[in-house]
């Protein structure tokens, strides 16, 4: 048996998954905010219940915000009271075995290569565009963490060519990054920047629908701006699939609009690569962390006891 736990800014989540992948158990509570060790037994209760009712001792994978750094301690999460703490450590003492732990964007990734909208692919590129950017690879179904443990980190590159327009400030430290143009905040303030009144992400889809032509101008820089972004990413990983995920995923016809602007930027004479929408939803995050464990490597560990 497997465990994934998506650990959430507002929701921690527990999954358990048989051997052949069909999901056992599925459970949530909400996460104390702030409270670094009341999350430690958050997580902590929820596996030892569901191994309790489910009557097996499983692996268990955690997909987090942030990334886990060089020393074993997490960084840039927006649950704050997770930086700078060994979180991998402190859960492995707390269970009483290895845990495998991955930002929340390659859960992303990962669940929708085992089941998603990019089953079976061998190389995926997958993107959140929500309240922040990011994006994990995935390669022979495994996630690549890369040297520095940020790979997928593309939201923190600089958007290419953009409008001759001032950068705007990331809180990284930077300015221009992709997430300042392509994140849910950053598409409502492209269009208050250019004459449009302050609107939500919502608000101004709905303004394009029924024709309004400052929001229509918005959308269309929104589709250029993330098709330069992707080609950027096309050029150096070349994957067979991207899958489009977070909130600006639901934006209308995303992954078509983007698909037949990306000729135009990519250092190739034809396009293979395939750009989807996600299949699997909020349930993707929990999914993959289970995932971070193959059916084989868990057998393995659980009968070494």
């Amino acid at each position: 048996m497997r465990i994934g736990i998506d650990l959430g800014g507002s929701k921690i989540e527990v999954a358990a998954l048989d051997a052949a992948g069909e999901l056992l158990l599925r459970r949530r509570v909400e996460t104390p905010a702030g409270d670094y060790a009341a999350t430690l037994a958050a997580i902590g209760a929820l596996v030892q219940g569901a191994e309790a009712e489910l009557g097996a001792r499983a692996t268990v994978g955690i997909g987090t915000p942030g990334s886990e750094g060089g020393d074993g301690s997490l960084r840039n999460s927006n649950s704050t009271c997770l930086n700078g703490k060994p979180l991998r450590a402190d859960l492995e003492t707390l269970l009483g075995r290895p845990l495998r732990l991955a930002n929340d964007a390659n859960c992303f990734a990962l669940a929708e290569v085992l089941g998603g909208a990019a089953r079976g692919a061998a190389l995926v590129f997958g993107v959140i565009l929500g309240t922040g950017v990011g994006g994990g690879i995935v390669v022979d179904g495994r996630v690549l963490a890369g040297a520095n443990r940020i790979a997928g980190e593309w939201g923190h590159n600089p958007l290419p060519v953009a409008d001759g327009l001032p950068p705007p400030a990331c809180y990284c430290g930077r300015s221009g990054c992709v997430e300042t143009w392509l994140s849910g905040p950053g598409f409502a303030a492209d269009h208050r920047r250019l004459g449009g009144v302050a609107c939500s992400p919502e608000e101004i889809v709905a303004a394009a629908a029924s024709g309004d032509a400052r929001a229509l101008a918005t959308l269309a820089r929104y589709h250029e701006r993330l098709a330069r972004a992707l080609a950027a990413v096309i050029n150096i990983v070349d994957p067979e699939v991207i899958v489009l995920g977070g909130g600006m995923a639901n934006l209308p016809d995303l992954a078509d609009e983007v698909a037949k602007r990306l000729p135009a930027h990519v250092f190739s004479p034809t396009l293979a690569t395939r750009v989807v929408r996600h299949a699997l939803g909020d349930s993707a995050g929990v999914l993959g962390a289970a995932g971070l464990w193959s059916v084989a490597e868990a057998a393995a560990l659980l009968a070494a006891g």
